[in-house]
């Protein structure tokens, strides 16, 4: 394998209530990136938090933002997010209209474009702006909660974006989120991805800074 597998743990598992510490303990952990759920209600099930949460995250942090819009249009809140300190942003295939555009205008803030992928979405569907991507974030759960299941299919998934990512020349990382853990860590970096998301594994271990590295092992 070329590169290490890449680790962004998923602030959303965190004790809200010590975000402080939660954070400066991924500081000292070998995470590569802290990884920011954005939700509205509207396009997932769920409210998490917005853009003051994130500014006070990226205050204490020492790791790049890694943040995640489950968000119907984004694209009002592209140049909100980059401001309080995003230095990935990725939207989701399924609220982008014009996609392309979407792309464009984080990659013209300075930011890395990243485009996640719903369960029940295709790979295929990306084909035409993968040259454009950074990164492709693959849900191995279904979005809106911590602590789900993971969706076997997504192995099969990684095989085909991996090849897509290869066929079109791209150098679009792929990045799982949902129910990832050391079982299945392995068989997903085997596959292809290149950064691993990890929320209620790491935050309800026992040693979060351990897990972090286990999973950097893989």
């Amino acid at each position: 394998m070329s590169m290490p597998v890449q680790i962004a743990p998923s602030i959303l598992a965190s004790d809200f209530a010590n975000l402080q510490s939660e954070v400066e303990m991924l500081n000292r952990s070998e995470a590569d990136y802290i990884h920011v759920d954005i939700m509205d209600g509207v396009f997932v099930p769920n409210i998490s938090f917005g853009l003051p949460v994130t500014e006070a995250i990226h205050r204490h942090a020492r790791k790049p933002l890694d943040v995640h819009l489950m968000i119907v249009n984004p694209d009002l809140y592209l140049e909100a997010f980059r401001a309080v300190g995003a230095e990935i942003i990725t939207v989701h295939y399924e609220a982008c209209t014009h996609l392309h555009r979407t792309i464009d205008a984080i990659k013209k803030l300075g930011a890395k474009a990243g485009v996640a992928l719903n369960p029940h979405t295709s790979v295929d569907l990306l084909g035409d702006v993968l040259t454009d991507l950074d990164l492709v974030c693959l849900m191995s759960v279904n979005p809106g909660f911590g602590g789900q299941k993971f969706i076997e299919n997504t192995y099969a998934k990684v095989t085909k974006l991996k090849k897509l990512i290869e066929a079109k020349n791209s150098k679009a990382m792929i990045e799982i989120d949902g129910g990832v853990n050391l079982q299945n860590a392995p068989l997903l970096v085997e596959a292809g991805a290149g950064i691993l998301v990890a929320g209620s594994f790491v935050f309800n271990s026992p040693d979060p800074l351990a897990t972090v590295s286990a999973l950097k092992k893989m």
